[in-house]
């Protein structure tokens, strides 16, 4: 802190600092009792290729988006109800960005699910009871697919010419 006599008037400098980014004991109780693991941009593909049905919760700040907290509490009701079928993972509050934007996922909070290291869709925000179970279920039985993400290479018929048009 330091302070500043301008005439009349004193300003005080007080020192800024960021927001510390808190996970739920929510989200945490996920890895603590129900044995989901913690994923994000540099472990998530080693723990995708273990094989299998995955599914990552991206939760999202819990001030602005708390269905995240309700998600993650129906997750492992939802697998409870699949059972074997699948496997969760979480991504650490502060890495959910980077993680989310690498798969296309855009909405909180959202399952993202994954096969065999691939891609396969995601199922955002919280839903009644019985439309969760059907989601979950079609998502399980979609096959693998390509992430909705920027980077999908468009090549002209006239890729040679001179023009654009």
């Amino acid at each position: 802190m330091s302070t500043d006599i301008q005439g009349t008037e004193t300003l005080v400098k007080l020192p800024v600092q960021a927001p510390k980014v808190v996970t739920s004991a929510l989200v945490e109780r996920l890895v603590e009792q129900f044995g989901a693991s913690w994923v994000d941009e540099t472990s998530i593909d080693a723990w995708a290729a273990e094989g299998g049905d995955r599914v990552v919760l991206f939760a999202g700040d819990p001030v602005q988006f708390p269905e995240g907290l309700d998600v993650a509490v129906v997750l492992p009701e939802l697998q409870r109800c699949l059972p074997g079928r699948f496997k969760v993972g979480v991504v650490p509050r502060e890495r959910e960005d980077k993680v989310a934007r690498r798969f296309g996922s855009q909405r909180w909070p959202t399952l993202l699910f994954l096969r065999d290291g691939q891609y396969v869709t995601t199922v955002s925000g919280m839903h009644d009871w019985e439309v969760f179970i059907e989601r979950v279920t079609q998502a399980l039985a979609m096959p693998v697919s390509r992430a909705p993400t920027i980077g999908i290479p468009v090549v002209s018929a006239a890729a040679g010419s001179a023009s654009c048009h």
